[in-house]
């Protein structure tokens, strides 16, 4: 069967949330390994952190306001179930984003106060591992369906209660650890020098496997906790040629790293996040609100959907080179 209009525009929005995932998901692990900096080298380490996600953190937002647009004018009924049941996380995440940009300019360009560019980097180092964790766990939520109308059992049974689960929690740790690894993997190809270089390879090495035990438990925990998700990830028919996929880009890119081919390195993480996040989109198609509501279910009228999609290929005309050129300019003294 031929895929919908609204099908298309939900694709839309997985791709934009991949981009979102593998460019602005670096930016807050480079967050996590600023805050984690320990040794010797911790100040060039992050000298460096900050040099590679000073002149693009902020265009990579473009993709998470894609992806609320598209959301809100399409799919208008799953973002209203969404927005009102996980306000809470949601706006958080929105306070931590706000907080990790305003820290990252004060810090860099707050003078020469030693205190105080200190406690900028607090804030912007505890913003970027809250703020993922939090996104995480809101994702982990909607993929376990306890997204759902107000009960009228009272405030923590209908905002709070619902979010706070163990298997919105793992998939919250999974997502920190995800970004960190990113991280890691593309700061390895941010600096020459020898001693930065295997700092960030141990911990793309460490974070590589903590994302594997965090995956194993996140697993587990979706069998209670989102069946769905266990059923796509587990019984389906495309279960095993996605692990296998999962499994082959997690090997290669852990296989680069002890051997130091730092680019194929960076092409492998990358799309063993992509696989993870694309497994999840899958398992749970066609829904989009699992279990109230399908993608044609919360779909705008027709015609919405046919202009949203012509606006989002013109737009794509401008967006696609100009993001292109911003990346060729400031990432063109790259090394090897």
């Amino acid at each position: 069967m031929s895929p919908t209009v609204a099908d298309l525009l939900a694709g839309a929005i997985l791709v934009a949330l991949t981009f979102y995932v593998l460019l602005a998901g670096a930016d807050f692990g480079g967050g996590v390994w600023d805050l984690f900096a320990r040794g010797p080298r911790r100040e060039r380490q992050r000298a460096v952190i900050a040099h590679a996600i000073g002149p693009v953190w902020e265009a990579n937002h473009v993709w998470l306001i894609l992806v609320v647009v598209l959301l809100f004018t399409c799919f208008p009924r799953a973002f209203s179930q969404i927005v009102i049941a996980l306000h809470i996380p949601l706006t958080l995440i929105l306070v931590g984003i706000v907080l990790r940009g305003s820290a990252f300019i004060f810090r860099s360009y707050g003078g020469e106060d030693s205190g105080g560019q200190r406690r900028w980097g607090r804030v912007f180092a505890i913003s970027s591992l809250v703020t993922p964790l939090l996104l995480g766990t809101a994702v982990g939520t909607i993929a376990a369906g306890r997204v759902q109308r107000p009960t009228g059992e009272g405030f923590m049974a209908d905002f709070v209660t619902p979010w706070l689960t163990p298997f919105a929690a793992s998939v919250g740790g999974l997502t920190v650890a995800l970004f960190a690894f990113l991280a890691a993997v593309y700061l390895t190809n941010e600096t020459g020098e020898p001693e930065l270089r295997e700092d960030f390879r141990r911990q793309a090495l460490a974070s590589g496997v903590l994302v594997f035990l965090l995956a194993m438990a996140t697993l587990v925990l979706a069998w209670q906790g989102a069946p769905l998700v266990w059923n796509g990830l587990v019984v389906a028919p495309g279960a095993l040629p996605l692990h296998l996929l999962v499994g082959a880009a997690a090997t290669l890119a852990l296989w680069a790293l002890w051997h130091r081919w730092w680019r194929l390195a960076r092409v492998a993480a990358a799309a063993q996040v992509t696989c993870i996040l694309w497994g999840w989109a899958l398992s749970q198609y066609p829904w989009i609100l699992p279990p109230s509501l399908t993608i044609a279910q919360s779909a705008a009228p027709l015609i919405t959907l046919k202009l949203t999609l012509g606006a989002l290929a013109l737009g794509s005309l401008v967006l696609f080179p100009s993001l292109f050129y911003l990346f060729r300019v400031f990432k063109s003294t790259e090394h090897s």
